[in-house]
């Protein structure tokens, strides 16, 4: 007996739009820290070089650094390299959303980055109600927390309107059927 045949492009499971939710810029202030002293590294070393030759400056920097292992300008060259790689690497955490699943990428310590990828088939329920964080119990029995973002009521509702079309329990959250307010409604002139 043949299969019927299915339009093309025809899929029985709900398939999310990507959505992509970057870390808050608290998580992000350290990096810019770290570029503001880069960038005052520089400074100092290029006031240095157009600076006297006997001032404080010169000799502090310019001379000492022309008997070092490493020139002044090296240094700061390096800091800057190190502040701008730090900016894009607290700005690759966060979640994604995708049509087979959620990905999401941390730090575990300095510079060691954490991607994981869970299917929507592994996630056994969607805990919404934590105080800080989103929790995805898996259907191993194991919980994984997903890190904060900068928007975390929208990721809230984006996952709970993919668990309510995947059937995929939730706790917490604000519900879909949310009767909205009754004031809204209400006619003025029907006092």
């Amino acid at each position: 007996m043949a299969r019927p045949s299915r339009p093309p492009g025809f899929d029985m499971t709900y398939r999310p739009a990507e959505t992509v939710f970057g870390p808050p810029f608290v998580v992000r202030i350290p990096s810019f820290i770290y570029l503001t002293c880069a960038l005052a590294a520089v400074v100092v070393v290029m006031m240095a070089e157009h600076s006297a030759p006997g001032s404080f400056l010169y000799i502090n920097i310019l001379e000492r650094s022309a008997r070092g292992v490493i020139s002044a300008r090296t240094v700061a060259a390096l800091l800057v390299i190190g502040a701008v790689a730090a900016i894009v690497q607290s700005g690759m955490r966060g979640v994604r959303i995708r049509g087979d699943g959620v990905e999401y990428r941390d730090m575990l310590t300095i510079g060691i980055p954490r991607l994981r990828r869970v299917r929507w088939a592994q996630i056994d329920c969607i805990v919404l109600n934590l105080p800080q964080a989103i929790a995805i119990d898996l259907w191993d029995g194991s919980r994984t927390y997903l890190p904060v973002v900068s928007d975390r009521a929208r990721l809230s509702a984006t996952l709970e309107q993919v668990a309510a079309a995947r059937a995929i329990p939730v706790r917490g959250g604000a519900g879909l059927d949310e009767i909205p307010d009754k004031a809204r409604f209400e006619d003025d002139g029907d006092e």
